[in-house]
Parts: C-alpha cells; structure tokens; sequence
C-alpha cells in the first residue's frame, strides 16, 4: 500500500516538473516585444535585380582619383601619413595607402579642396559622376577615373545558423540567400518562415522585416537584398525551444523521480521484512 501512494504521489509531481520546465519560442527569441512586433511588409511588384547600395551616416568610403595628370590628382587622394619606425630597414619600402572618408551623421563628408559634400542616399555610381562633373574643370587632359568603395559593408547574422557572426561583402551587394551562405546556413532547428532582419535607415529610424524563405515571392522583397549593418535574425522552432531547457531542470527532474521510485523500492523491501 506504501509502495502505491508514493508512486502516485510520483506520477503526480512528474507532469508538474516537465510543464514548468518546458519553454516557448517567446520565452528565447530576440525581438518579442508585441507592442512593437515586426509585420510582413507588402512584397514589391517585380524584384530588383539591379541592386544598388545607398550610402548612409557612419558609412566608411573609399574614394580614390586616378588621371593621366599625376600632381592634378594627387590633391584628391588623402595618403596615410607613414609612421617611421627606427627598428625597420629604411630599404622596405611600403606602397602608401589612402585615407578613408567617414560619413557623418548629418550625411557629410569632407572631401579635399570642395569641403562638405552631401552623400548620404547616394549609390557609388551617382556619387562618382557627381564628382566626376565637379572634378573636371581641374583636369585639362581628360575626365579623372573615380572609384568608391564601401569599406564597412557588413551584415550581422544571428540565432539558428551554423556560425553566427559579421560578415562583409567587397560587392556591396547581399542577398538574404548570400547572408546565410556565409554564415554556413541554417540549422535544422531555424524557422525558414519567419526570418527577421533589422534595418537602420539613413534618417536613424529604424524598420523591421520577416521574410518566409518558404516563398518563392520572397524575391520581391524589399529586404531581399542585405544592407550595410543589417541584422538577420533566425528564430528558434519549437523543438529547439523545448530541447533548450532538457539539459537542466527536465534532467534534474527525471534524475530526482528515478532517486524517489528507487528510495519506495528501499523503502518496500526493509518493510516486508
């Protein structure tokens, strides 16, 4: 009769250990807030297949000035200045590298001769020819070649991939696909239809995306195409997020009922003796 009440008493307190140490993807994924939970944005008409990166505040460029006339040009490079070093041979000689320009948060750069330039919402190419027409008065030969490279184009990619982290792009162009390559893909264990990504625009707002990589609409999504210092961000299914916590509290629970029915089992055997 001992022996029935205590495995009663047992089966009643295993269901109450594994409810309460079971959780819910709310209970571990980033970005619940419900007040200010992401919506699925209205996907575009067509996709856009010839992407185009716009500068924004905080953005490092690169912009280099090349012509035929070497001491016309030079005033538009900005060269590091080099740091001699007493303990190196004099005979090494360094290729000397350019200066980059970083945007500030009104959306400036200060570029030689011309001071603040406006350049936040630009692409590269609009802001090349636009210096390219400003430039060419200083030039008598011919129109210089301007190039410009973002240098801090980065995307940072967390939750349920193989290796999360920041990953850059020499391109300037990264699609969600592309992202998560990088990042070794995603585990068997991410959500493939609600893949959120975090964008801050050049303004400093910032908005929120879900993509269902599901979908074969998701192309024309306006989050399709990875922006400087996105934040992807795979969600846990509901697997995981019960196996998250099996290790601690469900293992502890078991472990504790195994130690009850054996301690009845004890128990029974002393009495009946």
């Amino acid at each position: 009769m001992l022996y029935k009440k205590i495995a009663f008493i047992s089966f009643l307190i295993l269901p109450i250990l594994l409810i309460s140490s079971c959780r819910q993807v709310k209970d571990i994924a980033y970005f619940q807030n419900e007040k200010t939970t992401p919506t699925r944005v209205k996907t575009q008409e067509r996709p856009i297949f010839n992407y185009d990166a716009q500068i924004k505040p905080k953005d490092l460029l690169s912009i280099t000035v090349v012509s035929s006339e070497p001491e016309a040009s030079k005033m538009y490079n900005l060269i590091v200045p080099e740091v001699s070093d007493p303990g190196i041979s004099t005979s090494l000689v360094s290729q000397p590298s350019l200066q980059s320009y970083l945007v500030d948060n009104n959306g400036n750069i200060t570029f030689p001769v011309f001071g603040k330039i406006k350049v936040a919402g630009l692409t590269r190419q609009q802001l090349e020819e636009f210096l390219k027409k400003e430039l060419a008065p200083a030039f008598s030969k011919e129109i210089p070649i301007i190039t410009i490279r973002i240098i801090n184009y980065t995307v940072n990619i967390l939750g349920e991939v193989s290796r999360p982290g920041k990953y850059p792009t020499e391109n300037d162009r990264l699609t969600i696909f592309e992202g998560l390559a990088l990042a070794g893909d995603m585990t068997i264990y991410g959500r493939r239809d609600n893949v959120k990504v975090l964008r801050e625009k050049a303004d400093g707002s910032k908005s929120y995306y879900i993509l269902n990589l599901n979908d074969k609409n998701v192309i024309y999504s306006p989050a399709y195409y990875l922006e400087q210092n996105d934040v992807v961000y795979i969600e846990p299914n509901n697997s995981r997020s019960r196996s998250s916590n099996f290790g601690s509290a469900e293992s502890f629970g078991i472990s504790a009922l195994s130690v009850l029915f054996s301690l009845a089992s004890l128990i029974i055997t002393v009495l009946k003796k």
